[in-house]
């Protein structure tokens, strides 16, 4: 059965997520820093009368926030009731991919071991499966809540 995925890249990565979880593909501006915050909350914006908090995704899993000149852009998704934008260092293409995920071979880099899921292949290219709950809900951001 095929299944539809955002294939982007994150954090150096090519990441494919699963379309159910893609609200929009927004291109960022406007990023209001939050005093205090961890450098993986880039701070809120506003998108269509909502406030966002913005997730620089690439600092979750590098430890480097990203610097404001390369955020590009952000996928919306609302997580348990609460809008995000998680930024992307870019976005490919929205496809289906036959068979779905396949199980995860070989080594994988341990900083994205709390997020994968999975694999897919598109055009004899793979692509990491992510959730985009996982980096809300693992980690840092699932501590401080």
């Amino acid at each position: 059965m095929d299944q539809l995925y955002l294939l982007a890249t994150l954090a150096g990565t090519k990441v494919a997520v699963d379309a159910h979880e893609v609200e929009a593909v927004v291109r960022l501006a406007d990023v209001s820093p939050v005093p205090g915050m961890a450098a993986h909350v880039a701070g809120l914006s506003a998108l269509r009368s909502r406030v966002l908090t913005i997730i620089d995704v690439p600092a979750l899993i590098r430890g480097t926030a990203t610097s404001v000149e390369k955020r590009g852009y952000a996928i919306i998704a609302d997580i348990s009731g609460h809008s995000y934008g998680l930024v992307v260092d870019a976005v490919h293409d929205i496809c289906q991919v036959a068979d779905g995920g396949l199980p995860l071979r070989g080594q994988l880099d341990p900083a994205w071991t709390p997020y994968a899921r999975a694999i897919v292949e598109h055009e004899e290219q793979p692509y990491l499966v992510v959730s985009l709950v996982s980096f809300i809900e693992t980690g840092p951001l699932a501590q401080a809540a």
